[in-house]
């Protein structure tokens, strides 16, 4: 029963470090890269869609996206989508959209670098409150007499390196984005 507890409370603090690399993703570092535009939604036929399941997204060169929409008729609401989704791309249309990224300020980066240390704190908070509500269950295997006080100290430890070694990669994975972001 403690090894279930331990298993699902590391697949739920891996969904934490997933979602920590997605919010990463859609920062901005200088360089162009398609995840930026992974939350962008375009009206396709009255409905809304995400830009990758009406276009494709690749890197034209390292300050520049390519965005082809599979249907021609599209290229103007993708464009107005991409500019309306208040990421501060200005993108250059023909047959297909060309979006530039624009060169980040000193100021711009260490407004994403906070964007990054907030997304990483609350990636750590759901970290231990996946601890909590880990302990909190084997305490209650305790009180009902199906584990003992011994095999809840084992498990005490085991999830305290376990929180530890998440918490360890969520700060590596900050780091490293916060020396993308201040790359010039």
């Amino acid at each position: 029963m403690i090894n279930q507890i331990k298993t699902d409370g590391k697949a739920r603090m891996e969904k934490s470090l997933e979602a920590l690399e997605s919010a990463f993703a859609k920062l901005r570092t200088g360089r162009a890269h398609p995840g930026i535009l992974s939350s962008v939604m375009v009206s396709y036929y009255g409905s809304d869609m995400p830009l990758n399941q009406v276009a494709s997204v690749n890197v034209e060169d390292s300050r520049t996206l390519l965005v082809q929409p599979f249907d021609r008729s599209m290229v103007q609401a993708v464009d107005k989508a991409i500019r309306e989704a208040d990421l501060g791309l200005n993108p250059m249309t023909a047959d297909v959209i060309r979006v530039p990224m624009p060169a980040l300020t000193e100021e711009t980066r260490k407004d994403m670098q906070k964007l990054a240390r907030s997304d990483a704190e609350s990636a750590r908070v759901s970290v231990r409150n996946i601890r909590r509500d880990m302990l909190g269950d084997i305490k209650k295997l305790v009180k009902d007499k199906e584990a003992s006080e011994d095999d809840e100290r084992r498990a005490e430890t085991d999830i305290q390196k376990l929180t530890d070694d998440f918490i360890k990669a969520i700060d590596t994975r900050l780091a490293k984005k916060e020396s993308e972001l201040m790359e010039v």
